[in-house]
């Protein structure tokens, strides 16, 4: 997934595009209106992180733009304005959420998350894959009406692999979506492919495992 990171502040900038490259997404920084307009005119984004206060102009303006084309790009913005409303201008404006700032990174990595979802074409409650339907509220799966029995690390990690089908996702993204940014565990450790290995083992009872691919050395990827 292709962010735009609009913010004038370096600092927060610097440390949103470290968190978000470190999970795999990649990141671009425009710090005001005019190079963020100039992004989105030559290059492809799937999301934007739209700081409303610039220094030449409000985010609005930029979200104003981005409407008026069609463009599918979700929008999140990020300001430090907590008055309801510019959140409710924003979200009329076609924004697809609002993050209110100070906030934290695994938080902003939750609605990207959510987006995900939502841009992969799934419904909120169930997927379906290659006969799997994983019930993402009641935590269950199944395969021709067959319940499978995962524990709960298990789901998340088949969950996160398919909400990011046809994706390399690596260790270290599923470390950090899985168990959160810090571990007590070495991040070299083998915990996740112990847990890959067992979810794949359930599954395999049921139906050939051919687009369920392991990457050497880097990590996994459903393909579809």
């Amino acid at each position: 997934m292709n962010i735009l990171i609009v913010e004038d502040s370096q600092e927060l900038a610097i440390e949103v595009l470290d968190y978000l490259s470190k999970n795999g997404y990649l990141c671009k920084w425009a710090k005001n209106c005019e190079e963020a307009l100039e992004e989105i005119s030559v290059n492809n984004y799937d999301a934007m992180l739209l700081d409303l206060g610039l220094p030449d102009g409000s985010g609005f303006d930029i979200l104003k733009t981005i409407r008026k084309t069609e463009s599918n790009i979700a929008v999140i913005i990020l300001t430090a304005r907590g008055e309801l409303d510019d959140r409710i201008n924003g979200l009329q404006l076609g924004a697809d959420d609002y993050l209110t700032k100070p906030f934290a990174l695994t938080e902003l990595g939750a609605r990207l998350f959510a987006i995900i979802r939502r841009m992969s074409g799934f419904t909120i409650n169930e997927l379906k894959i290659h006969g799997f339907v994983l019930q993402m509220q009641d935590y269950k799966v199944s395969f021709n009406d067959i319940q499978i029995k995962l524990t709960k690390k298990e789901f998340d990690v088949f969950q996160y692999l398919v909400l990011n089908k046809n994706r390399v996702i690596t260790r270290l993204q599923l470390t950090e979506h899985i168990w959160g940014d810090i571990l007590e565990v070495n991040s070299d450790s083998n915990f996740i492919d112990v847990h890959v290995r067992n979810l794949r083992k359930k599954l395999d009872k049921h139906t050939s495992l051919e687009w369920f691919e392991t990457v050497r050395n880097v990590g996994y990827r459903i393909n579809v």
